[in-house]
C-alpha cells in the first residue's frame, strides 16, 4: 500500500531572507532581493546583476574546522537551510543517530573550488598546495557528502544534477522513495553557488538582463520588455516524511506532497518545449488525483527569458485556459536560483499556503501575446491556497512538476 508523504520541516537561505519569517514578509511585500556585484564587470561579465545572498557564518561550535575545510559555498548554504528544516521538524542529533534518514539534494555545479585549484596548479605546479578539503568542495556531490556526514544521515544518499530542475526532481525522488515505503524520512532540497566564477558561461550566452540602472526591476518574468534572467542562489531544504511516521512522533505537518511529474523534451540542448512542459504538469496532476479546477496557484518556472517564458505560457494556456488558478513566477523577486529553484519555490509556495496569499509576479507591466492569455497576478492576492502546482524546467530538456496541498485528514 502506497504511503502518504508530508513536509514536516523547511529551511531557506536566499536573497529574500535567511529564515522563513523574513522570506514570508518579502514574498507578501513583493520585495526584490536583486542587486549589483561590481566585481562581475571587472571579471568580464556583461551584467553585474545578481541575487544578493548573505554569506553564512559557520563557527567551530557548529562544525569542526576539519569538516568546514571540505564545505563548498553551496554546501554551507545547504547546511544552514537544513539546520532550520530539522529544527522545524523537531529532529535533533539524537534522533538522527538512532534512525535512518535519507538525503537527496539538487546541485549541478561547484565552479569556484575547481577554478581556484586550477589557478594554484598553474602557478605553483604542486598538487600538495591544494590542501585537504578542495576535493570535497569541487565534486557535484559536495552538498550530499557534507550534509550526510554532518548530520549522520544513513539512508539513501545521492545528488540530482539536472540543471534548473535539480531541486524539484530531488523532492520528487524523495517523495517516490517514501511513497513506495523505501524510506520513512528524507532530507531533500537544492543548492546553488552565487560566486561570479559559476555564472560566466551563462553570461557568455547573453542570457542575463543588463537592466543595471534599476536592479529590482531587472527580472521580469512573462513581461513583454524582459531582456534576460538574473542569476541568484542559496539553498532550500525540506524534511519529507511518511505521514503515519510523522503523526506517531507528533510532528507538525506543513503540507502534503501529492504529485510528481517529469518529462524530457528530446530536442535542442537549450530549447524549451510546450509539449514537454504539458507532459510533466499532466503527469503530476494525474499522480496527485486532482482536477485542474482544484489547483489554486501555479508557481511558474518563468525565468525572464524570451523563449523560456513564451513556451511555458503556451503550455499553461493549453492546460489551464479558462481555469481559475492564479499564476506567478517568484523569480521576479529572487532572480533565477538555478539548481535550488525547484526546491526554494516549493518552500515559497508552502509559505503562501500556510499564510493564505499568492505572491506577485512583480515587474509584469505589459503582457506579450502569449502571457496575456494566462492568469498572471502582478500583485499580492490574499486568498486561501489549498493546492499548488510548481514547475521547474532545465537545459537538456529536463522537466519536473510537483503538486502540494494542505493536509487532509
Amino acid at each position: 500500500m502506497e504511503k502518504r508523504v508530508v513536509i514536516t520541516g523547511m529551511g531557506i537561505w536566499s536573497c529574500l531572507g535567511t529564515d522563513i519569517k523574513t522570506v514570508k514578509d518579502s514574498l507578501f511585500a513583493g520585495r526584490s532581493g536583486i542587486g549589483l556585484q561590481q566585481e562581475r564587470i571587472t571579471y568580464g561579465y556583461r551584467s553585474a546583476l545578481t541575487g544578493i545572498v548573505e554569506e553564512p557564518v559557520i563557527t567551530k561550535q557548529m562544525i569542526d574546522r576539519h569538516t568546514r575545510a571540505g564545505m563548498s559555498e553551496e554546501a554551507r548554504y545547504a547546511y544552514m537551510a537544513s539546520r532550520q528544516a530539522f529544527e522545524q521538524s523537531g529532529i535533533d542529533d539524537q534522533y538522527l543517530r538512532q534512525n535512518e534518514v535519507g538525503c537527496i539534494f539538487g546541485n549541478d555545479s561547484s565552479a569556484k573550488p575547481v577554478i581556484e585549484a586550477a589557478k594554484i596548479m598553474d602557478e605553483k605546479h604542486d598538487s600538495a598546495m591544494l590542501g585537504y578539503g578542495i576535493i570535497f568542495q569541487s565534486m557535484n556531490s559536495t552538498v550530499n557528502m557534507n550534509l550526510s556526514t554532518i548530520f549522520h544521515l544513513r539512508g539513501v544518499n545521492f545528488t540530482v544534477s539536472s540543471a534548473c530542475a535539480s531541486g524539484s526532481h530531488s523532492i520528487g525522488l524523495a517523495y517516490m522513495m517514501i511513497k513506495l515505503g523505501l524510506q520513512e524520512m528524507v532530507l531533500c532540497g537544492g543548492a546553488q553557488e552565487t560566486n561570479y566564477y559559476s555564472m560566466a558561461s551563462f553570461d557568455a550566452l547573453g542570457a542575463f538582463s543588463v537592466r543595471m540602472d534599476d536592479p529590482a526591476r531587472a527580472s521580469r518574468p512573462f513581461d513583454r520588455d524582459r531582456d534576460g534572467l538574473v542569476p541568484s542562489g542559496g539553498a532550500a531544504a525540506l524534511v519529507l516524511e511518511d505521514y503515519d511516521h510523522a503523526v506517531a512522533r507528533g510532528a507538525n505537518i506543513l503540507a502534503e506532497v501529492i504529485g510528481y511529474g517529469f518529462s524530457s523534451n528530446g530536442g535542442g540542448i537549450s530549447e524549451p518545449s510546450d509539449n514537454g512542459s504539458v507532459i510533466a504538469m499532466s503527469r503530476a496532476i494525474k499522480d496527485a488525483g486532482v482536477a485542474l479546477d482544484d489547483i489554486d496557484y501555479i508557481n511558474a518556472h518563468a525565468t525572464s527569458t524570451r523563449q523560456g517564458d513564451m513556451y511555458e505560457a503556451i503550455a499553461l494556456n493549453r492546460l489551464f485556459h479558462g481555469q481559475r488558478a492564479l499564476i506567478s513566477s517568484t523569480k521576479g523577486m529572487t532572480g533565477h536560483e538555478c539548481w535550488m529553484a525547484g526546491a526554494s519555490e516549493v518552500v515559497y509556495s508552502t509559505i503562501m499556503m500556510q499564510n493564505n496569499f499568492v505572491a506577485p509576479n512583480i515587474n509584469f507591466d505589459n503582457p506579450d501575446e502569449y502571457s496575456e492569455k494566462i492568469n498572471i497576478t502582478p500583485t499580492t492576492v490574499e486568498t486561501e491556497v489549498n493546492v499548488v502546482l510548481s514547475n521547474s524546467f532545465g537545459f537538456g530538456g529536463t522537466n519536473s512538476a510537483l503538486v502540494i496541498r494542505k493536509l487532509k485528514q
